[in-house]
Formats: structure tokens, C-alpha cells, sequence
């Protein structure tokens, strides 16, 4: 089984927090133990787990992704988003999260984003479902 989520982005590059869309398709599936496989079929939008508590962290990383991958270089991709599918290579397209309980199994100060680097666009995240072992013995 599989849940698409839609998410409108903003700017041509943010992190966004879609920890709570994720655990909603979550709690619908009715997925007690198992696992999520959270993707993106999009060339130039990751996907990532990191700190969701202090906006900073969000800032930091797309400030140092900036810098290792300039908008403008030396590159032949006409469409000038060469730098967006450097960077979504870089961070992934998906995560495999485990559920238990009904819930996402993350840190304390985790939370999933969608890492957007050619928006602002509407954006498809895939989350399918992996039924764990029955909970009967």
C-alpha cells in the first residue's frame, strides 16, 4: 500500500518539515510495526532526516550546500538547475523509518523534510507502507 503526499514549496531551495504528513499517512494506514519508505520521484527534491527543534540547522545546511554547489558554474544542463540535481543527489531520495506502535520511530530532535532545490513547485512524496510481523505469537 502506498499514501502520496502534496506539498507546496515557497522559495527555489528550503527544508521542509513533513514529519507530521508522514505520521498522518502513518496513523490512516493503521500501520502498527513496520516500516515507511518515504520518497521522492523528483530529480530536484530530496528528502533527509535531521534536527527539527532550532531553525538554524535548516539554515545551516542549505547554506553549506550553497557553497559546495554554487547555482552558477561550470555547468552544460541547460535548464539551469544543475545545482538542484547535484544537491538531490547528495542528500537521497528516500529514508526507510521504522514504525512502531503506530508511530514514527525517531530522535527526540528528529523530523523528515522535504529538501527543495528548484522551487517553488508542488511537490508528490511517496510514503509506502511495510507491514512488519504480526504482533501475535
Amino acid at each position: 500500500m502506498s499514501h502520496t503526499l502534496r506539498c507546496q514549496t515557497q522559495r527555489r531551495e528550503e527544508f521542509q518539515d513533513i514529519t507530521a504528513l508522514v505520521q498522518d499517512a502513518v496513523s490512516r494506514q493503521a500501520l502498527r510495526n513496520g516500516a515507511v519508505l518515504v520518497s521522492s520521484p523528483h530529480t530536484t527534491a530530496g528528502i533527509t532526516v535531521n534536527e527539527g527543534a532550532d531553525p538554524d540547522v535548516k539554515r545551516d545546511m542549505l547554506v553549506c550546500l550553497r557553497r559546495l554547489v554554487p547555482e552558477t558554474g561550470d555547468y552544460r544542463h541547460a535548464e539551469g538547475n544543475s545545482d538542484a540535481h547535484v544537491k538531490t543527489s547528495m542528500m537521497g531520495n528516500s529514508l526507510l523509518l521504522p514504525v512502531e506502535n503506530g508511530r514514527l520511530v525517531l530522535g527526540t530532535w528528529q523530523a523528515v523534510y522535504l529538501c527543495e532545490f528548484d522551487g517553488p513547485r508542488t511537490r508528490s512524496v511517496r510514503v509506502d507502507f511495510l507491514q512488519g510481523a504480526s504482533d501475535e505469537g
